[in-house]
């Protein structure tokens, strides 16, 4: 299967030929087009133009209101556009189908007209700032506004996540130019498409295109030609681009993070263990644990009625039970062996101590790894997870503070009185989200990815006084 993996307003991009790639997983390709630097500076200036005459003069509500009805389309099992998306997704990150309908559901719900807007009020409390001037503090009028151009660069790991990102955008009237990461291409050029279908205006305001990572000087032009550039990637592929920007370039990176969870005594009592072991299970496997915000491991405080090894057969039996409801997807080569890997190297651990225990599945569709050394391992994810046990919940603090840097999304279950304190204590080496179990996959739009505002870092402020 070949996807066209790119959108272009009509008119904006002169002829040019294309390419077909290698897609990220066995079974699809992708055609985009050979942009040289000039056609890519070209196509920046356009949006600029289309921004000037179709996005400025219109009302956050009503560009709210025209991402919302694409949104409702991705949502509709009858639309065709929704059974596309599930198709590429599942080809582009070999999820099963099962799979690629939670994870479609979950992104979409986010670009609804009503979450759109409650995004706004959160971020701004009045959403007129981005319309006009609004009264602000001792008399003064304030107003947000946002960059004429930005430039998204996606991962690839999550699909979704460059809509998210160019939604966010055109909700501040910033054209947006979006370099989406291979395994997330689909959903934002579909996306597009059916904007341009409904609103030629606001579509001509977005362009969507796929290039290799690596071209330089592709990347230096859409650097330069931004305002404003929004960065999702690994550390390496973070500071490269940051390199090719200039001194003042604005930036912001949204790289590499870590994720886990965190039972307390109280969630595994014997009422309570099997639903918090199914929550913790289907935390990790919605997006194959690829998402920051999927738990790595799990850290199980002793004194419950469960022990923590216990709770981590319960575990084994959640994954197993959840294949029913949520099955994985194929594995690429190499995953499939840094799977074996850990289970050979758990294997070994176990017959010289009496303090690991290994429970997986015959094929790669899970492992669970107790493991009574406390030390943070991050997983090769792809449904792979450790339970570790601890004293108390405080002492999980400790433990992760050396990968303070990475870390992101906490989850939480069973610290009763005790969740006000080990928040306060989470937050101040580094955690950004603190919430539920089963609330770990999907934030809620407004969340405060990596500590920062997801709208107000994107405008810059005018004061009237």
């Amino acid at each position: 299967m070949t996807f066209d993996a790119w959108f272009v307003p009509a008119g904006f991009l002169p002829p040019c030929p294309t390419r077909e790639l290698d897609g990220p997983r066995r079974g699809i390709r992708t055609r985009t087009p050979v942009l040289e630097p000039a056609a890519l500076r070209s196509l920046a200036r356009s949006l600029r133009r289309a921004r000037s005459e179709a996005l400025l003069d219109r009302s956050v509500s009503d560009t709210a209101a025209a991402l919302g009805r694409i949104a409702r389309r991705f949502l509709n099992p009858d639309d065709p556009l929704r059974r596309s998306a599930l198709e590429l997704t599942a080809r582009l990150n070999g999820y099963s189908a099962v799979m690629s309908e939670v994870v479609l559901d979950g992104m979409a719900r986010d670009w609804l007209e009503e979450p759109l807007m409650r995004l706004v009020s959160a971020e701004f409390g009045d959403p007129g700032v981005l319309d006009g001037f609004r009264p602000g503090p001792e008399g003064a009028r304030v107003r947000a506004i946002g960059p004429e151009l930005s430039f998204h660069v996606g991962a690839g790991n999550v699909p979704g996540v460059a809509v998210t990102s160019m939604v966010r955008a055109l909700l501040v009237k910033s054209a947006a130019l979006v370099k989406p990461g291979a395994g997330d291409a689909a959903l934002p050029v579909l996306f597009a498409r059916a904007l341009a279908e409904r609103d030629e205006g606001l579509a001509a305001c977005v362009a969507v295109v796929y290039w290799p990572g690596g071209e330089a000087e592709l990347e230096r032009a859409a650097l330069e030609e931004a305002d404003l550039t929004v960065i999702y990637g690994g550390e390496d592929a973070v500071a490269a681009l940051r390199q090719k920007a200039s001194a003042d370039a604005l930036v912001l990176p949204y790289h590499h993070r870590i994720s886990f969870g965190i039972v307390g005594r109280d969630a595994v009592a014997r009422e309570l263990a099997g639903e918090t072991a199914i929550a913790a299970a289907r935390a990790a496997a919605i997006f194959e644990q690829r998402g920051c915000v999927s738990p790595h491991l799990l850290y199980v405080e002793r004194g419950g009625e469960e022990s923590p090894a216990r709770f981590a057969e319960r575990l084994a039996r959640a994954f197993a039970r959840l294949e029913q409801e949520l099955p994985p997807g194929a594995l690429e080569p190499a995953e499939a062996i840094a799977i074996q890997q850990v289970r050979g190297t758990t294997e070994l651990q176990a017959a010289a101590h009496p303090g690991v225990m290994l429970h997986r599945k015959d094929t790669a569709g899970w492992t669970v790894i107790y493991d009574e050394n406390p030390e943070f391992e991050p997983s090769c994810l792809n449904r792979v997870i450790r339970v570790k046990p601890v004293s108390d919940l405080y002492a999980v603090v400790a433990l992760v503070r050396p990968h303070r840097r990475y870390l992101q999304t906490v989850g939480v279950a069973g610290a009763g009185g005790r969740l006000a304190g080990l928040a306060e204590e989470l937050g101040r080496i580094g955690v950004t989200r603190i919430t539920s179990l089963p609330r770990m996959p999907f934030p809620p739009p407004w969340w405060h990815q990596d500590g920062m505002s997801p709208l107000r870092s994107l405008v810059r402020w005018v004061d009237l006084e």
